[in-house]
């Protein structure tokens, strides 16, 4: 069976990894459960993602699975892309035989999260798709969980660019079909999704057709139940979700 694992929320907060993920992940594999990490942050690069879950003690060479790399799968080689995002998107978007460009005529705009958006870059991208680009988003997140609290997500910037050029994007990330067909090619059509959003990660475990595991690491805490759509499962975070799933069979009630 596959876990399908969100990254922020679950597996860290920021820059800092939560306590017991790297072993619960350990544990997982151990028992022979496919392990794939699948994640709406665009901004950094498929091996810097990678190394950072290996710093944190979790070897994950090819089962990082992000928005960008999905959101790039929507241009086809040769076509110019206007990256409105962080080097994880422009990354993905050389890979798939694209020409990426920061400002002019395009035949996409691809956004996603960047620190440095500021009002100029609204403007060439919201121009680019007024003449006829298709607006493409990583993903429509509108927040992220931090140490410090929730701090303004990619969805933000993509409602900025979507309202500036009077269009409405499609969003390839969590928990939209583009996501949902290329992870659901990797790993089956069995699994369980874990996450800590019920508006991106359980709208995701539903269109995957997966059990949806709710962990509050990250964005929902206990005093925001009920949610909607309602868990299968709830943890306080994944190393209590793994010990319940390895510990005993299902039964069908929620961890508490």
């Amino acid at each position: 069976m596959a876990w399908v694992l969100d990254l922020d929320g679950v597996v860290w907060l920021d820059d800092q990894p939560l306590p017991g993920a790297a072993a619960a992940v350990g544990r997982l594999r151990s028992a022979g459960e496919r392990v794939v990490f699948v994640t709406n942050n665009s901004s950094v690069r498929l091996a810097d993602q990678e190394a950072k879950l290996a710093r944190f003690g979790i070897p994950a060479a090819g089962d990082v699975v992000t928005s960008a790399v999905v959101a790039a799968g929507l241009v086809e080689a040769g076509e110019r892309v206007f990256v409105c995002a962080g080097p994880g998107v422009e990354e993905a978007v050389r890979a798939r035989g694209a020409e990426p460009v920061r400002d002019g005529d395009a035949d996409a705009v691809l956004v996603g999260f960047h620190r440095d958006f500021d009002y100029d870059e609204l403007d060439r991208a919201s121009r680019a798709v007024r003449r006829g680009a298709r607006l493409v988003g990583t993903n429509d997140d509108a927040t992220y969980p931090t140490p410090a609290g929730l701090l303004p997500g990619g969805g933000a910037i993509l409602a900025a660019v979507a309202t500036a050029s009077g269009t409405a994007p499609v969003v390839a990330g969590k928990p939209y079909p583009p996501m949902a067909e290329h992870v659901r090619a990797l790993v089956g059509g069995h699994g369980v999704a874990v996450g800590d959003r019920p508006d991106t990660d359980g709208r995701f475990a539903r269109a995957l057709g997966f059990e949806w595991l709710l962990v509050l690491s990250g964005v929902t805490g206990r005093d925001d139940l009920p949610v909607d759509p309602a868990p299968d499962r709830i943890a306080e975070d994944l190393a209590a979700a793994v010990d319940a799933a390895l510990s005993a069979p299902p039964s069908g009630t929620m961890a508490e």
